[in-house]
């Protein structure tokens, strides 16, 4: 299984700061000593033209050069930096990488990604592209050279709504948006995703898997993508500073293990992506992560040994 990273593209952030960077090279040591099977590879950069399938190219001129505004910086929530601009191109192009790895062998990864909140002319809560929505529409640019229309899925289980996904997805029928987040949880302004599903401060596991059940239910009803892109956010764990839910480990591995069984069953193609995370000890989040590593590593084998 491949795996994508852009850990060593790392953000200059003054002290104090909430973002849990250093979980990214802890994920890679953690995955190299367990999971040594996976193949992981670093992160190609996003061109301009890539990012234009979701962006303005105002705001992509802008981050660019750093003519982005105060106010606009703030709502990112990172510092400007050339640091900045090149790991938000290697994480878009991570999942790119992950979604043409997956046509192949079925699930790949990125090591990062789940840049959830960046809209079409702006980003916000950490997220500078959306990493999903330049995949999904390059993937459909690379279907429709060979006349096949492809229909994608992005499933976000982070804590927080894909509101940026949301927005640039809204009038397009080929793209399904499913957030299931805490209703109460940033962003306060939510958008209105293909089908959303709000959870109370304090849901637990079992709540949380049947509502998920119900969802995949309803997106089987509504949708037949030939791609998925998962957002497995590690951030509705019990003890993560941001999230406000209460899954446990286990809670978080049956997650994980029924969205990569539902498209193991319809054998569609999955790309991950790592989204939030921001357990107080960030070896909390980590083991999330790696636990979302070993049940998606389960079910790549299960794509290989179907195509011996």
């Amino acid at each position: 299984m491949r795996a994508f990273y852009s850990g060593q593209f790392v953000l200059p952030l003054p002290p104090g700061h909430r973002f849990p960077m250093s979980r990214y090279a802890l994920l890679r040591d953690r995955l190299e000593e367990h999971l040594p099977a996976v193949e992981m590879d670093q992160a190609p950069r996003a061109s301009d033209g890539e990012l234009a399938l979701a962006h303005t190219p105002q705001w992509i001129a802008a981050i660019n050069d750093d003519s982005v505004s105060p106010q606009a910086m703030r709502e990112i929530g990172f510092p400007w930096s050339e640091a900045m601009v090149e790991r938000s191109r290697r994480s878009t192009g991570a999942t790119i990488a992950a979604c043409r790895a997956a046509f192949a062998g079925g699930i790949a990864a990125n090591m990062a990604g789940g840049t959830h909140h960046a809209y079409a002319d702006k980003g916000g809560g950490f997220c500078v592209f959306n990493d999903a929505a330049v995949a999904a529409r390059l993937m459909q640019a690379e279907h429709g050279r060979t006349g096949r229309q492809l229909k994608v899925a992005v499933i976000d289980l982070d804590v927080h709504q894909g509101n940026g996904t949301a927005s640039i997805f809204r009038n397009d029928p080929s793209v399904f948006t499913l957030s299931m987040h805490g209703q109460k949880n940033f962003p306060f302004r939510k958008e209105a995703s293909d089908l959303d599903v709000e959870l109370p401060d304090g849901c637990g596991d079992a709540d949380y898997l049947t509502a998920l059940e119900h969802a995949l239910d309803e997106l089987d009803r509504r949708f037949s993508p030939g791609l998925v892109i998962y957002l497995a956010g590690a951030d509705p764990f019990e003890r993560d500073r941001l999230g406000r839910l209460k899954l446990s480990f286990d809670g978080l591995e049956a997650r994980d293990r029924r969205v990569f069984d539902w498209t193991w069953q319809r054998r569609i193609p999955v790309a991950f992506a790592m989204a939030g995370g921001y357990a107080s000890d960030i070896a909390e989040t980590v083991q999330v992560q790696l636990g979302t590593f070993r049940v998606a590593f389960d079910y790549w084998r299960r794509w290989q040994n179907a195509a011996r």
